[in-house]
This record gives structure tokens, C-alpha cells and sequence, in this order.
């Protein structure tokens, strides 16, 4: 069997779904089965001090 009788052979089925469209119900899938995550925990926010050179001394 030639290469050419082989394609006669199998049915050419065209789907109708483009690729945008196919792209966009595999992410809407994707967003909809991930389940959503859990916050990021708060850590407390420490005022930050800016320490002169005259602290220093004070300090010493």
C-alpha cells in the first residue's frame, strides 16, 4: 500500500475548535480545579531605626 492509498484510507476529521479557543478552556479548567491558596502568614513589621553616628556615642 503507497503512501498515497494510505491517506485516502484514514478519514480527515477537522474538530471545529480553534486553538485560541482550546488554549482558553484548558486555563479556565486549570483555574477552576486548582483549589485556592492559603495566605501568606503576617509577619509583624518592626519600625526600622536609623541609627546616627551620635547614637553610637551615646551608646559607648
Amino acid at each position: 500500500m503507497s503512501a498515497t492509498e494510505r491517506d485516502e484510507t484514514v478519514p480527515h476529521v477537522v474538530a471545529g475548535v480553534s486553538m485560541r479557543d482550546l488554549l482558553a478552556s484548558c486555563a479556565a479548567a486549570h483555574a477552576i480545579s486548582t483549589p485556592p491558596r492559603d495566605p501568606e502568614p503576617r509577619t509583624p513589621q518592626v519600625p526600622h531605626v536609623r541609627q546616627t553616628p551620635e547614637d553610637h556615642r551615646e551608646a559607648a
